[in-house]
């Protein structure tokens, strides 16, 4: 079901990132499927089609890669199962855009051969844990599984480094053909050189701030034809928004109406609570009008391109 591409066995690490750019990793499916939260699917296109040098590796990342083998070593322990390292990339033969670089291979006793896949998370992330998987790591390990053939895998995490859970995924076809779908998608715009289009996400907004975090002045462009659909789309968003925001403030204000001076409300099983809270804030126009010398010395000037649509007129 899949061939070795190269092995990574003493491979430099700028050589692997060269060789992720020949297909799509277990790591760019949640991306691919635009859930992932630090990545939009335009970014990657930009590192496949070598437009953009793929971020460092963080603090986080580099301390995932040491304590990876305590993780492999606390799942056998806990399990019995002996995990055998896998220190090869893995091609898909029938989809040679789907790569695979697995951490470890392990024997599930009905399933056969499975993938074995250690995590790092920390403790504010204990809940995504508490009865599932996040979402990016179950689209990663069914992506190793698209690749492989395997029926199974197994992925244990360390949590806040004092918390340790695995668990059992079985393959999901359904899934799985999705994913295909949606990644050989991807690489017909990889192999055409047309990015994809942007979608709604925080990573996508993120990545257009970075990309042009300032503006021309008095710059001017004549839009393409196709900005009056995206006018169109706009408004209703806005409209939509607009009704559900007022609704939301009618419910809230009809519950506080309940509530009168008490500071909780019990309906079934949900909670609502009404708190007084003080704050304090700095006065920065008094501040500045009394003691302009000091407000200079710690006023903090920030940059940032405000997007507004109106009509000409």
């Amino acid at each position: 079901m899949a061939n070795v591409l190269v092995s990574t066995e003493n491979l430099p690490y700028a050589d692997w990132l060269e060789w992720r750019k020949k297909g799509i990793g277990g790591s760019d499916a949640s991306v691919v499927c635009g859930i992932n939260r630090y990545k939009s699917p335009v970014e990657l296109w930009m590192e496949k089609t070598d437009q953009l040098q793929p971020q460092e590796a963080g603090e986080s990342a580099y301390w995932g890669t040491i304590l990876e083998a305590v993780v492999r070593e606390e799942f056998t322990k806990r399990t019995g199962l002996e995990v055998c390292l896998v220190k090869q990339l893995l091609q898909s033969e029938e989809h040679p855009f789907m790569l695979a670089n697995l951490d470890g291979v392990c024997d599930h006793p009905d399933y056969g051969t499975c993938i074995f896949e250690a995590k790092t998370a920390t403790a504010y992330k204990a809940g995504e844990w508490e009865d599932s998987i996040p979402d990016e790591y179950y689209l990663q390990i069914q992506h190793y599984m698209a690749v492989t053939g395997y029926q199974g895998a197994y992925i244990a995490v360390l949590i806040g480094g004092n918390t340790f859970k695995w668990r059992f995924v079985e393959r999901d076809e359904e899934l799985i053909a999705t994913l295909i779908r949606l990644e050989a998608d991807f690489w017909h715009h990889v192999e055409d050189l047309t990015p994809p289009p942007l979608d709604g996400s925080d990573a996508s907004a993120k990545f257009l701030a970075e990309q042009f975090p300032t503006s021309v002045p008095q710059s001017h462009i004549d839009l393409p034809a196709n900005a009056a659909d995206l006018f169109r789309q706009y408004d209703a968003a806005c409209e939509q928004l607009e009704t559900a925001t007022e609704q939301k403030q009618q419910v809230e204000n009809l519950l506080k109406q309940m509530m009168g001076d008490n500071e909780v409300g019990v309906a079934g099983e949900r909670i609502i609570t009404w708190k007084s809270v003080t704050q304090e804030r700095l006065d920065t126009k008094t501040l500045k009008s009394e003691h302009p010398t000091l407000y200079q010395k710690y006023a903090n000037k920030t940059s940032y391109r405000r997007f507004s649509i109106k009509v000409a007129g």
